[in-house]
């Protein structure tokens, strides 16, 4: 199932399992993609000791972890972290085509089912992408 949604940063594909969201965009179906999570219970990996309290108090950021594991925290009493609490953690991308920019025929196109909220869809700002070493952190993007 392939949901298309307002998230807290811009409007995304999310789905349970990657590959869907890898073939809506067309691209390599093994690309690596962020989870979106609302409790760091979820995490797949271990965040670096050196950087947990920055972890922690960091918003609308992904991380990329040691491991290849990226995800986004999204705060539980948002719009978008409510519904997450309810179907679990996501994995998540924008709604365009690979190097594309956003339209929404595409999206529509391409989704399964249309999530909305007070907010409707809008693109938005994309996350500030950021990888953990064990000491030194790399901004992405």
């Amino acid at each position: 199932m392939l949901f298309l949604a307002q998230s807290d940063t811009t409007v995304g594909f999310l789905s349970q399992e990657p590959t869907p969201i890898n073939r809506a965009k067309g691209r390599n179906a093994t690309q690596k993609i962020l989870q979106t999570i609302t409790s760091f219970v979820d995490i797949q990996g271990r965040v670096p000791k050196s950087h947990r309290k920055g972890v922690r108090r960091a918003q609308k950021t992904t991380f990329v972890l040691p491991n290849g594991y990226a995800f986004r925290r999204v705060d539980a009493n948002s719009l978008h972290g409510r519904w997450l609490r309810d179907v679990g953690p996501l994995y998540s991308s924008s709604a365009n085509p690979t190097q594309g920019a956003f339209d929404s025929d595409f999206a529509y196109a391409k989704a399964d089912c249309v999530v909305t909220d007070a907010r409707g869809l809008f693109e938005g700002k994309a996350s500030r992408m950021v990888r953990l070493g064990k000491h030194k952190t790399k901004r992405l993007r």
